[in-house]
């Protein structure tokens, strides 16, 4: 397993990190993506360590704090040998104080947190989504003192524009503030908007992308073919429109180059998306899923391997779009705004 460093910190995580969002099952949204329990979950914690994978990542939401919950019981014993991230911001129940990113709720949910989880620190802590309802001078202040606390090691965010972000950034910076060093983002072979501003900025400031499904919400598995209806066990049928959206044709088309490439090289469409995403610049760990061990060793063997510059180039033409305005219009500007990647 390979362990690149976390942005600018000095922190290191697997290039593979193994998201909890299958813990639990509890709603009808995340009993979609799975229901592991206890018993399952540590057994896929002993798969992900024997391969090196030593990050888990949840968030207070997943199912209700049942993911964290099991979480905490499956690394029973070997906190020492994990590092955890977890995430907080989302409306956690109906009472008035328990959404965002206020004072109130960034304690009360981070302490929450280390007890679902049976631990006395978080290794990262993201804002799950921007709150702007709460200043951001707040927000920086109380998770400066939560680090300072030690109940939190490194910050970061998720779901933030560039603005967002920067605006952070900024405040921090002025203030003393511990900056954030982490960027949970939706990037994927069918999703590229990160490439237009959050990875310069990224590039620029030091900030490391944790990248959330990175298989297009489950679009990039293999299953999914022209004319043909989704799997029966597909969770898109009960999610599709809850995450990103993706024209079909653009998808096959995609799907289409990844067979090229999956015949040329001996392996799967899944390992392939998450393999092309290691050699994107700023990307530090790709968040991989599974509900059961078949998935999880499946997409561990995206790793210890790299595409040809033939094939990634071959799976960015097929991936490219226009971007929206200003982006499209700063491509003509080239010579001194260089785009992060290659452009087709």
């Amino acid at each position: 397993m390979e362990y690149r460093r976390l942005g600018a910190s000095g922190f290191k995580v697997p290039v593979l990190s193994f998201g909890t969002g299958t813990f639990g099952g509890k709603g009808e949204f995340f009993s979609a993506w799975g229901n592991t329990d206890v018993a399952e979950a540590r057994k896929l914690v002993d798969i992900c360590l024997d391969a090196g994978v030593n990050m888990f990542d949840s968030a207070d939401i997943y199912s209700r704090g049942a993911a964290e919950s099991i979480l905490g019981e499956a690394i029973k014993g070997r906190r020492d040998k994990v590092l955890i991230s977890t995430k907080a911001t989302f409306r956690f129940d109906e009472e008035p104080n328990n959404v965002g990113s206020s004072r109130y709720h960034l304690i009360n949910t981070v302490d929450a947190a280390l007890k679902r989880l049976g631990t006395d620190y978080i290794d990262l802590f993201q804002l799950h989504g921007f709150d702007a309802m709460t200043p951001v001078e707040e927000t920086l202040s109380v998770l400066d003192d939560l680090v300072r606390a030690g109940k939190i090691r490194y910050l970061g965010v998720s779901n933030f524009s560039g603005w967002h972000l920067m605006k952070s950034l900024a405040v921090a910076d002025r203030y003393g503030y511990s900056r954030y060093v982490a960027n949970q983002t939706y990037y994927s072979l069918v999703g590229r908007d990160y490439e237009w501003e959050l990875m310069p900025l990224g590039l620029d400031q030091g900030i490391g992308a944790v990248v959330w499904s990175p298989l297009g919400w489950g679009r990039l598995t293999g299953k999914l073919r022209r004319g043909q209806p989704l799997p029966a066990t597909s969770r898109l049928h009960k999610t599709a429109d809850m995450g990103p959206q993706i024209e079909n044709e653009y998808l096959y088309r995609v799907v289409d180059a990844l067979d090229e490439v999956a015949k040329e090289t001996g392996k799967s469409i899944p390992q392939i998306a998450l393999n092309w995403l290691l050699q994107r610049p700023t990307v530090s760990t790709v968040v991989i899923g599974a509900r059961n061990e078949e998935q999880l060793r499946q997409n561990l063997d995206a790793v210890g391997w790299n595409l040809s510059p033939e094939h990634v180039a071959k799976l960015d033409k097929a991936s490219e779009v226009t971007p929206v305005y200003p982006y499209w219009h700063q491509r003509g500007f080239g010579e001194r705004n260089p785009a992060p990647v290659p452009v087709y």
